[in-house]
């Protein structure tokens, strides 16, 4: 599947004029526990020419293939890809945005060119936001226990997509840094030997076997504690007052570089052109 992710990868440069310049896993696959028929999640940073962000209005800084992008060759219908242009990209790592810092985390990488992404990586720690992160990740816990857990049964999948961001958010008040993409090493590092831990661990072989669509009657233990880590996180999370730098400046310098270094022979040739 990776040969074939890579293939869509150059298809959308050509097709759509953009240099790609790192593509990862960002579901399920990344976070430990695929099914059999899991999706690959896959998400990209791309640039555009230079003469694309020469321009009095706003352009659109999303490309979804297949969902709303096309390229010209077959996909795998078991491939989403979805990836944000740099500058877009630079704003929201500059928010400390979980989901970008989590691509930058994933094991799962199919593709990466340039030295972007690592200078991107460099940054991330220094302008981390755990305030940012925490409201993140207990608002999707928040939204995903209102709209699956009241009744008698839940789906072993929405188990574990509850877990994974509480435990985020746990590993940043222990260690104020960004969390590991890995469920597993959440787990194993925060979660205490015992029957909580062996919930868990049923949960993950169920999803693992194909079976996060079926029913689990609903675990009390697991319902307790999130309802106390909620009340928990949010309370801490108000507690904090850490200064960021503002990076604004090293990030328009990041990309002012990422433009050199891409597009060296268009900017030549812009610079020769008579206004």
């Amino acid at each position: 599947m990776k040969e074939h992710i890579v293939d869509v990868i150059n298809q959308i440069e050509r097709d759509h004029e953009v240099k790609i310049l790192f593509a990862c896993e960002s579901g399920s696959r990344a976070w430990g526990f695929p099914s059999k028929d899991s999706d690959y999640d896959v998400r990209f940073i791309y640039i555009h020419k230079p003469n694309w962000y020469l321009s009095i209005d706003q352009k659109r800084d999303v490309i979804e293939v297949p969902a709303r992008d096309s390229v010209s060759i077959p996909i795998d219908p078991l491939v989403d890809m979805s990836g944000w242009e740099l500058t877009k990209a630079l704003r929201l790592i500059r928010k400390s945005n979980p989901p970008l810092l989590e691509w930058l985390q994933s094991n799962i990488v199919y593709y990466k060119s340039y030295s972007t992404i690592d200078q991107m990586k460099e940054l991330e720690q220094k302008i981390f936001s755990p305030v940012s992160c925490i409201h993140h990740y207990v608002n999707m816990v928040k939204g995903n226990f209102r709209d699956y857990f009241q009744g008698e049964e839940v789906r072993i999948k929405k188990y574990l997509n509850v877990l994974r961001p509480v435990l985020s958010a746990k590993w940043i008040e222990k260690y104020d840094s960004i969390p590991p993409i890995e469920f597993q090493e959440l787990v194993e590092d925060l979660v205490p030997a015992g029957e909580w831990k062996d919930s868990i661990a049923n949960l993950l072989k169920q999803k693992r076997a194909g079976e996060e669509i079926y029913l689990e009657t609903r675990i009390d233990n697991i319902n307790e504690y999130l309802h106390e880590e909620i009340e928990h996180l949010e309370t801490y999370a108000k507690s904090l007052n850490k200064d960021i730098p503002d990076p604004t400046e090293e990030l328009d310098m990041l990309f002012r570089m990422a433009l050199r270094e891409i597009w060296d022979e268009e900017l030549g040739e812009l610079g020769k052109r008579r206004w």
